[in-house]
């Protein structure tokens, strides 16, 4: 090494300073790859990363967060804004700093989002053994609790020395800018190693671009698929996350438009179309509209385009039922373009799209199955319509909230949402006006993700108004994150309903035989359910002593008056409205497998029995 020039740092500062010389291209647009670093300090990152993270803040840019785990939402949610073109890296010290990441790990490669993990770990010399918050492990020498990332992660390494940081540095890049490997990429740091100096080489520190492909479909996998939609008689696209990722969206509609195939969209796909195209049918699956189910059960030829098929989406195996179905799955993941026994067509969904829309050139869908369709979407639209519609001094349900709130948006506008009973009303009724308004994580479908990456959606598009729509039970999950916003003056809309628990959950309980217990937030009665008066908890003033403004609304009218005012504030806004609780949103169209008790001596477990095992002979296998 001796012969080429080096400079001298720390394996931190050398990590700092390589990661600020990444940057993706697709299409000709450079982005930098690790475009800032969330971080929490503690005795195993403070003098490490944490030093490096100050000998370079020109360089590298640095965000406190409150919350680990809530860090890796913000990153997540910054990368899904951006296409997954440009990521943030995460700090920790070890034991429940590391720990803390595992359910954000989880969540970005469960959903494909790119995100950098960087805990400390114990010291690799073993000299300090054991430091404060290390694992002793009896019979693994080797083990930390890092080691809990390994399963959510796409890469993982453990950096034991210096040089053994460059070939794991490039690997982690490799991955991370990757659309059909990225996920969550943790580098494990041991306190001692992220301070030792090294005499790294030049060529390490220089800007180094990693081109992200978009893959063409192969000629032979090509002409099956066109071949294969040519031959259906009622064919239907699936639009996926992956549409967005690939930013595939004009290329669905040409395709759409040419062909008159019909889309509906999964809970990541949704935006795919807008709202008001007539080939829009909407959701699909457990949470999907009537016209895109009933469609989903006729359809003889399935195209799932950018889609992993999960159990919602396919009403947990019973969805497609028409007799032959085939499908046909564009993927630029080969292990979930095999899903459902599909013919493949691997490759980029921009690419795919625009070379299948060649391929079946002059080919058309018959008129009445157009004409089918459009009266089915006119009849939801109807629906949409009446979970909407509200009198003006009514106390809103869950429904008419997001009438109210459909009513003030724009085209700019962002929703973010997880968990809850929301993203089954928001999939059913919400009205996408753009391909980035839909923000949902339904992935790994985890409470609290909303507020922290409403904060890193706002920072990827600073000019796009954000709302974090949250229930109160994801609130109280993780409110922590609010500080972080008022603090980087990150101008970001929440929007708190409070119905009193865990509305969604509440609502299935009742209906596998689990008669709502423990899901409602109540004083305990007599009989020791939870079914008191509700708790005294008052959540707007929990915001506000956390730096937000907060506007209250109790009616229908305030409630729309109190959203215009956030959406035209510069300061991170509550809008807090406490629900009528009465059903207003439209029953489930496809039916979800949730295992009931075999045997149990209550009547409502006994019924939900009955009422299960009438649907499992709905569910197959498709080969």
């Amino acid at each position: 090494m001796s012969s080429q020039s080096v400079r001298r740092l720390t394996v931190a500062q050398a990590l700092v300073r390589f990661l600020s010389a990444q940057y993706t291209e697709r299409d000709g647009v450079r982005r930098r790859l690790v475009a800032g670093t969330w971080g929490i300090f503690g005795h195993g990152n403070v003098a490490g990363i944490g030093q490096a993270l100050v000998e370079y803040r020109q360089e590298m840019p640095y965000h406190q967060g409150r919350n680990e785990q809530a860090m890796v939402h913000a990153a997540v949610g910054y990368a899904r804004q951006l296409d997954r073109l440009s990521a943030q890296a995460v700090t920790t010290s070890i034991g429940p700093g590391a720990t803390n990441l595992v359910t954000g790990a989880a969540l970005a490669t469960v959903n494909r989002l790119p995100v950098l993990l960087l805990p400390g770990d114990s010291f690799a010399n073993r000299i300090p053994d054991p430091v404060l918050q290390q694992l002793e492990h009896t019979q693994y020498g080797d083990v930390s609790v890092n080691d809990a990332l390994r399963p959510v992660s796409r890469w993982f390494d453990r950096i034991t020395r210096p040089e053994a940081l460059i070939p794991s540095a490039l690997q982690a890049m490799r991955v991370l800018a990757d659309p059909a490997e990225t996920g969550a990429v943790t580098l494990a740091l041991p306190q001692d190693v992220q301070t030792e100096a090294y005499d790294w080489p030049e060529e390490f520190f220089a800007e180094r671009v990693w081109h992200v492909r978009r893959p063409a479909p192969e000629a032979a996998e090509l002409a099956a698929a066109a071949e294969a939609v040519r031959t259906a008689r009622r064919p239907l696209i699936i639009a996926g996350g992956g549409v967005h990722h690939s930013e595939a969206e004009p290329a669905l509609r040409a395709l759409v438009e040419a062909t008159g195939i019909p889309v509906a969209s999964t809970q990541a796909g949704k935006g795919s179309l807008r709202h008001d195209h007539p080939a829009d049918l909407g959701g699909v699956g457990h949470t999907g509209t009537a016209i895109a189910d009933d469609i989903a059960r006729t359809a003889d030829l399935v195209i799932g385009v950018g889609t992993r098929y999960t159990d919602f989406t396919t009403a947990s195996s019973t969805l497609f039922a028409a007799p032959g179905v085939r499908f046909l799955n564009l993927n630029i993941t080969g292990s979930d373009a095999h899903k459902l026994g599909a013919r493949t067509l691997v490759g980029d969904a921009r690419a795919s799209l625009e070379a299948l829309a060649q391929a079946v050139a002059g080919h058309r869908v018959a008129p009445e199955y157009e004409a089918e369709y459009r009266a089915g979407k006119e009849r939801w639209e109807r629906v949409v319509d009446a979970a909407y519609a509200a009198d003006d001094t009514d106390r809103p349900t869950q429904t008419q909230v997001l009438g109210a709130l459909d009513s003030v948006v724009g085209e700019d506008d962002v929703l973010i949402n997880a968990a809850g009973s929301l993203p089954g009303d928001l999939h059913k009724l919400w009205r996408a006006r753009s391909p980035r308004q839909y923000h949902l994580e339904y992935g790994y479908s985890c409470m609290g993700y909303e507020i922290p990456a409403s904060i890193g959606v706002r920072m990827a598009a600073p000019d796009r108004p954000v709302w974090a729509l949250v229930g109160d039970g994801t609130y109280l999950m993780m409110p922590t994150e609010i500080v972080t916003a008022v603090q980087e003056g990150v101008n970001i809309n929440l929007l708190l309903i409070q119905n009193h628990g865990y509305a969604s959950i509440g609502g299935l309980s009742s209906e596998v035989g689990g008669e709502r217990y423990g899901t409602a937030y109540r004083y305990r009665a007599a009989d020791g359910s939870f079914t008191g008066d509700p708790l005294p908890v008052d959540l707007a003033a929990n915001a506000a002593s956390l730096g937000m403004d907060v506007l209250r609304a109790e009616t229908v009218r305030e409630l729309r008056e109190a959203l215009a005012a956030a959406r035209a504030s510069d300061r991170p806004t509550c809008v807090y409205v406490e629900t009528d609780p009465t059903p207003t949103a439209p029953d489930a169209q496809a039916w979800w497998d949730v295992p009931v008790a075999e045997t149990a001596s209550r009547e409502a477990a006994v019924e939900a029995r009955k009422s299960y095992e009438r649907h499992l002979g709905d569910r197959r296998r498709h080969l």
